[in-house]
């Protein structure tokens, strides 16, 4: 049976992603799973998909906003436009995405399927249960509204898709994987993502085999009407006895992604951005010295080198805070800081070059990657640093310095103080 992972409430966002960081989204996210399948494989990528904590972590690094429901459309999007190039190469394919791409979703695998040998009809008809237990067997009060489902040239796959719920203004975000998966209709999903909103008829669980089954039979014996005029009687009826004992709903780790936008102290585990930014001092005078005589970007990359190494190196218990993450390449609405997007372009380029060099039998720039990561978890325990707030003042005072970009316009440098007897 499929492993639960998760939950966490994202608040709903609106809005467009501006082509100039979806188009960098694409080439980063690219080469992020590049990177993940070249050290650990497919099977690995999926996993990571699949765990909500390292799929937010994801977005973060990539300059999405760090907490909001808008991550889960722009990874998708971005994997989608960024492997596809890919997909003979790595195996990796993704199908569906938002609105009247998700309906797309059963003829792309069909199509995918032809081409490379897996039965896209059995996979189309995975991604409509899917979509359907998750729309009608799991009752929560979010109406679907993107569906991607990620697949490998061997038939395994990963589906991530997202509800809204409009009143509240929280999205729920389901996790699914054909990994150790038995049943559609009996605990399949590998996390659920969202905010708690009061009692959840989840017809999924295991312990409504007997429901399901009595509804079934309840179908076959009884006319409509009378099943109506019985369901009236039942919902007249007072409330189960409070002395009744129930099987308590086994407790999942909770990621809650708060309202507030900017980023806080209480969202942040700073030792490890601390330790994360040590490494990265550490580190890059011996593995990245020409970076570093670069004017004005090189030891500022490295940091955010750091950050995506951890993406794709990183133990699960690393992503307890997505927050963290958005240190790499800032967000598009300036929270916590304008996207550095001169930082942003070398990320990929070192990156790239990597990815391309391990591919020929050169690993030494993608090692040390991994020793970018080893090194921030060896400072863990005794790094310390700056104040958040002084980290961020920091970004925004450097910001057009980086060629810092929002979704409100290009940031313009700030003038110089005024030195006293002036």
């Amino acid at each position: 049976m499929a492993r639960r992972t998760g939950s966490a409430d994202l608040p709903l966002h609106g809005g467009q992603v501006p082509k100039w960081l979806a188009d960098r989204m694409t080439r980063l996210g690219a080469v992020i799973t590049q990177a993940i399948v070249h050290e650990y494989g497919r099977e690995e990528f999926l996993r990571r998909l699949a765990h909500p904590f390292w799929f937010q972590s994801f977005g973060a690094v990539m300059g999405m906003d760090w907490h909001s429901s808008g991550i889960t459309t722009s990874v998708i999007g971005a994997l989608k436009r960024g492997l596809m190039p890919l997909a003979g190469e790595i195996g990796i394919h993704v199908c569906g995405g938002r609105g009247k791409h998700s309906r797309q979703t059963p003829n792309e695998l069909f199509l995918i399927g032809e081409r490379v040998g897996f039965d896209g009809n059995e996979l189309a008809r995975a991604s409509r249960l899917v979509a359907k237990v998750d729309s009608a067997a799991v009752q929560d009060g979010f109406d679907l509204y993107l569906h991607g489902f990620v697949v490998t040239d061997d038939g395994q796959w990963v589906v991530v898709q997202q509800g809204m719920n409009g009143t509240s203004r929280q999205a729920r975000r389901y996790h699914w994987r054909s990994e150790g998966l038995k049943s559609f209709v009996d605990a399949p999903h590998a996390a659920i993502e969202g905010a708690r909103q009061g009692d959840i008829i989840n017809l999924t669980d295991h312990r409504a085999s007997a429901s399901r089954l009595g509804q079934l039979d309840l179908l076959g014996s009884l006319a409509p009407d009378k099943i109506a005029r019985e369901a009236s009687t039942l919902m007249a009826a007072c409330a189960p006895p409070r002395s009744r004992k129930t099987s308590p709903q086994p407790l999942l780790p909770h990621l809650s992604m708060p309202a507030h936008h900017d980023v806080r102290r209480s969202d942040v585990l700073l030792r490890r951005l601390h330790a994360t930014l040590a490494a990265a001092a550490e580190r890059g005078a011996q593995d990245y010295p020409e970076l570093l005589l670069l004017p004005g970007v090189g030891a500022r990359t490295v940091e955010a080198l750091a950050m995506v190494a951890e993406v794709v190196h990183g133990a699960p218990y690393r992503f307890a805070d997505p927050a963290r993450f958005s240190f790499a390449h800032g967000g598009k609405d300036r929270h916590p800081f304008p996207v550095p997007v001169k930082v942003y372009d070398q990320t990929i380029q070192v990156l790239k070059s990597a990815v391309r060099n391990a591919k020929l039998g050169h690993g030494e720039e993608l090692a040390a990657f991994k020793r970018l990561d080893d090194q921030a978890r060896q400072l863990e325990r005794h790094a310390s640093g700056a104040p958040l707030e002084d980290l961020f003042a920091r970004e925004r005072r450097d910001a057009a310095h980086y060629g810092g970009r929002s979704v409100f316009g290009c940031e313009n440098a700030l003038p110089s103080p005024v030195k006293e007897g002036r």
